[in-house]
């Protein structure tokens, strides 16, 4: 994505793994072994994926030259093993040459655990262990020991391929590992995708040695020191302003977490929550006071270095929600839609679970129905099965929620990404789980929030808020409004009044509407 100094999307250019790049072998860009619980994606995949994006950015004409910064996001605690002499190999990269073959051979590991990944059990008591249990290491790192977190994944790669580990000089995390190959040199890991891999004292900014002793050897030195997540890395490569034609001046700014993205891409506030329907599911809020707990987890925020991120993380999500879709014989989400439709809310009592993969909130895997006996079935029909998927998965976000502390109440805003495209099932998410009043799309703000952590300009949002004249109901804001008035006669669609900024109190009143200078 390429945005002007305005925040307007100028370019948009994507790359679907599996359709796209077909000789990886991947479905929905991840590789499950015969463990069920090993799930990685092929490094190569990534640098081959990124050839792919610049050459159709190039062939449409896009004026790299005009960029004068880049950053990016990358998915939550996937790894990235670089061999020794890998940043020789980055530093001197020739143009004629496209990345995948320079890099090919630059990686100690071939396969990067991601996510998704449920295998490192042994190693996550181990470090629970060593820290002086689950919630002293969660004080430290803001989280409990979870599976899929970056220090016990590299700590299974140094117990099962000893040599591997050996042999690699840089370790870095997937947003890290694509700033490297921009900088041409090994980027640091930031902040907040850093705290989250049960390795860094996230009120020092620092690793924990402690944790990193439970790991594997020598590891403060193969993570490199990490740096505030707003940082700028230095300006780009030789390699692309000979092969694309960016400016030479051209700076890279710190990738973040995908997670940590969407917070910056939201502008989220203290007391704010977001809930984002994507692959995984989170939620997710800005707190400066934390107070980890053994549930949910507590990040390094990516826009305010001394604040905080609390999430919860929901491993089955859009795919979990697309396998009920098509299996119901509804082939599209409007038929989705329609089946859902055809129940009421509560769907007369009946509940499903749904776990298809090694679920992180709880921790349990398989697909579980109860009638509205509360007797357990084997099957419900398509209707019924399509509202039990969308109304058990938002239950449970407030149920974490709440017990985690978080205060719900009618002001929250219900952010989503483009997987959970029926309004409808927005709908069931807002009033049913989460009480909220008003919804925006993300599947763009966690892509842009990298170009909004590039540079402080004022920028709008869109949002809805409660009326301090007519509390009853809840209406958009236009910029050109009083502050916290309303204006009922005016249509929003199609109408000349602009995007808007909408603070809004404790009891959902407006307190501000109108420009706000950015983050």
């Amino acid at each position: 994505m390429v945005i002007d100094d305005n925040l307007n999307v100028i370019h948009e250019t994507n790359v679907k793994f599996d359709d796209d790049l077909p000789e990886f072998g991947t479905q929905n860009g991840v590789q499950v072994q015969s463990d069920k619980l090993t799930i990685t994606t092929p490094v190569l995949l990534w640098v081959k994926a990124l050839d792919l994006l610049l050459e159709r950015m190039k062939a449409a004409n896009l004026d790299f030259s005009k960029l004068k910064s880049l950053s990016g996001s990358g998915q939550q605690h996937g790894s990235v093993y670089w061999k020794e002499g890998a940043n020789q190999t980055l530093k001197n990269m020739t143009a004629d040459r496209s990345l995948h073959q320079i890099l090919e051979s630059s990686f100690s590991v071939k396969d990067s655990p991601v996510w998704m990944d449920s295998s490192t059990t042994e190693e996550c008591r181990q470090l629970e262990k060593c820290a002086g249990g689950p919630q002293k290491l969660a004080d430290i790192t803001g989280s409990r020991a979870y599976e899929r977190f970056t220090g016990n994944q590299i700590a299974k790669i140094n117990k099962k391929y000893p040599e591997e580990y050996k042999k690699t000089e840089r370790i870095s995390l997937v947003s890290s590992f694509v700033a490297s190959i921009f900088l041409g040199n090994y980027a640091a890991i930031d902040y907040s995708d850093g705290s989250g891999m049960n390795l860094m004292d996230i009120r020092a900014h620092e690793w924990s040695q402690q944790c990193l002793n439970a790991c594997a050897p020598g590891l403060k030195e193969k993570l490199g020191d990490p740096l505030p997540s707003h940082s700028i890395l230095g300006s780009i490569s030789p390699y692309f302003v000979k092969r694309f034609g960016f400016s030479s001046e051209c700076k890279v700014i710190a990738f973040t977490g995908d997670n940590p993205a969407s917070l910056a891409g939201m502008r989220l506030q203290q007391g704010d929550i977001a809930v984002s329907l994507g692959t995984s599911d989170t939620v997710f809020l800005w707190i400066e006071d934390p107070r980890p707990t053994l549930q949910g987890h507590i990040f390094c925020n990516p826009v305010k270095s001394n604040a905080y991120m609390a999430l919860i993380c929901f491993k089955n999500g859009s795919l979990t929600r697309e396998r009920i879709r098509d299996e119901s014989g509804s082939v599209s989400w409007d038929g989705f839609t329609k089946a859902m439709k055809a129940t009421s809310p509560g769907n007369d009592g009946n509940l499903g679970f749904y776990f298809d993969v090694m679920e992180i909130t709880p921790s349990a895997i398989g697909v579980h129905r109860f009638n509205g006996q509360n007797c357990k079935v084997s099957e419900f029909s398509k209707e019924i099965e399509v509202r039990a998927v969308v109304e058990s998965q938002a239950l449970a976000k407030r149920a974490y929620a709440e017990k985690l502390g978080y205060k719900v109440c009618h002001r929250c805003r219900t952010a989503r990404r483009k997987k959970m495209s029926s309004v409808r099932r927005l709908r069931i998410m807002e009033f049913v789980a989460l009480d909220s009043c008003g919804s925006q799309d993300i599947g763009e703000r966690d892509q842009s929030s990298g170009h909004w952590r590039c540079f402080h300009k004022p920028r709008y949002t869109t949002g809805f808020g409660r009326c301090v004249q007519c509390p009853s109901v809840h209406h958009r804001h236009s910029q050109f409004s009083l502050p916290g008035m309303c204006l009922q006669s005016k249509t929003w669609s199609g109408s000349s009044f602009g995007p808007v900024v909408c603070k809004f109190r404790e009891n959902g009143s407006i307190t501000k509407a109108g420009r706000e200078p950015h983050l």
